[in-house]
């Protein structure tokens, strides 16, 4: 795939601040005015996540993540965003099942351990639920952001099963 022109860089930027002021119609604007042999490139189809995800459009959101996955199989973002797009879709099974195979992929990656947690606390998977947040805590230690991802956890419903074992991931 081509690298995205400056012109498109600056389409993608803009989309971004209409985005942080939640106008999904102008970030889509400037999205479609990108070149239309770029439509599909991975940074373009990040932000069209990004667009969709914060409209609420989780159905389309996973396509996307879809293509970015066939696009990009080595980064773990098309991964652990179409599982998020899932598990949005009240299909926290679906979600796992589609997530799991990326553990191998990415051995060092603290997200899909978090999110694998968080759809086994929604299905009642406790144990497995606090094996995975536990593997997370290890990998934010060692990566030093384990307390950006303590403050996450603790703001996250789904994870509130575990919230108490937290004396238990002090590393």
């Amino acid at each position: 795939m081509d690298d995205l022109g400056p012109q498109d860089w600056i389409r993608i930027n803009a989309a971004d601040g209409w985005l942080e002021f939640d106008n999904c119609i102008e970030a889509d604007k400037e999205l479609n005015q990108i070149t239309k042999g770029q439509q599909r490139h991975p940074e373009v189809l990040a932000r069209r996540f990004n667009l969709l995800a914060k409209a609420d459009c989780w159905h389309n959101a996973e396509k996307i993540a879809e293509e970015i996955i066939e696009l990009e199989p080595g980064s773990a973002f098309g991964w652990i965003h179409r599982s998020d797009a899932l598990r949005k879709q009240d299909l926290p099974g679906t979600a796992r099942m589609k997530l799991l195979p990326a553990l191998e992929m990415f051995p060092e990656d603290i997200g899909i351990r978090y999110s694998l947690a968080s759809y086994e606390c929604v299905l009642g998977n406790l144990p497995q639920g606090k094996s995975y947040i536990l593997e997370a805590f290890v990998l934010a230690h060692e990566q030093k952001c384990k307390e950006d991802w303590k403050r996450r956890m603790l703001a996250d419903d789904d994870l509130k099963p575990l919230w108490e074992i937290w004396d238990e991931v002090e590393i």
